[in-house]
């Protein structure tokens, strides 16, 4: 891949898409993760107003860390990136209460773990609506379109992905290039929604470059080592199961027959 040259084609297009739209700037969430470190570094390049947005729920202090110290080398770098940090914890930890009882504790832990990711969403829009701004998406190609690894109307919920169309190794590659901090480059990837330090890996049961293979495989299944098989397998199961993720919404057509009075 020609990192240079792609990098200067993504921030063309986000400095196009902006200019087309209308709109002023952007807007991104930070978690101190790789993703979200090129998205914003990319938006940055623009020369466009661009706002990180530190929303903490219960968060780790090596992300939050992480976070403030890329912030700090955009701010560094680029005149128009700026910053607000909305601790949302109380606001998390408010919904819980209010929220019934359960028996099913794991199911819970689950559904709470979207919750976080739409709370941020909610969160992203309102800086968005406010500014003019645009949010960007931080979802690689993997996550979007291989085995569906974010959460519908959270993470998912964007107006434009500058890195859907790179793999996951490939995102590094724009990183180092871009100058990413060091101590991200070299993090497990985790999606920071869980009350323990859990990684990406740890969730899916399978590595990035494990599952960029499985996404490419096109091969001889007889000829798998059984790990091969075990991943293909992993990756096959998750791409289906989030199918509803990665296609348009369901719509109800009516048929011109019962539109025509009967």
């Amino acid at each position: 891949m020609q990192v240079t040259k792609v990098i200067e084609h993504i921030t063309g297009w986000l400095d196009s898409y902006v200019e087309r739209s209308g709109t002023r700037g952007f807007v991104v969430g930070v978690s101190g993760g790789i993703d979200s470190a090129v998205t914003s570094t990319l938006g940055a390049r623009t020369g466009r107003p661009l706002l990180c947005v530190e929303m903490p729920i219960h968060q780790g202090a090596d992300q939050v860390g992480r976070a403030r110290r890329h912030i700090e080398f955009l701010k560094a770098n680029f005149p128009a990136a700026g910053s607000v940090e909305v601790p949302l914890t109380d606001v998390f930890d408010g919904l819980i209460r209010v929220l019934p009882a359960v028996e099913d504790e794991d199911r819970r832990d689950m559904a709470l773990v979207n919750t976080r990711a739409r709370l941020r969403m909610t969160t992203l829009y309102y800086f968005a609506a406010y500014h003019g701004y645009l949010v960007l998406g931080t979802g690689n190609k993997v996550e979007d379109f291989g085995i569906g690894f974010f959460t519908k109307y959270g993470d998912g919920g964007v107006d434009l992905s500058p890195i859907a169309d790179l793999n996951k190794s490939e995102v590094y590659a724009l990183g180092r290039e871009l100058g990413v901090i060091g101590e991200i480059l070299d993090a497990p990837p985790t999606d920071g929604l869980w009350h323990d330090d859990r990684t990406d890996e740890d969730q899916i049961g399978a590595s990035y470059p494990e599952l960029e293979w499985a996404m490419a495989f096109e091969g001889d299944e007889a000829g798998l080592t059984a790990r091969q098989a075990e991943v293909l397998a992993i990756y096959r199961r998750l791409h289906q199961a989030n199918r509803h993720k990665m296609e348009p919404i369901p719509v109800c057509m009516i048929p011109d027959a019962l539109r025509a009075d009967g």
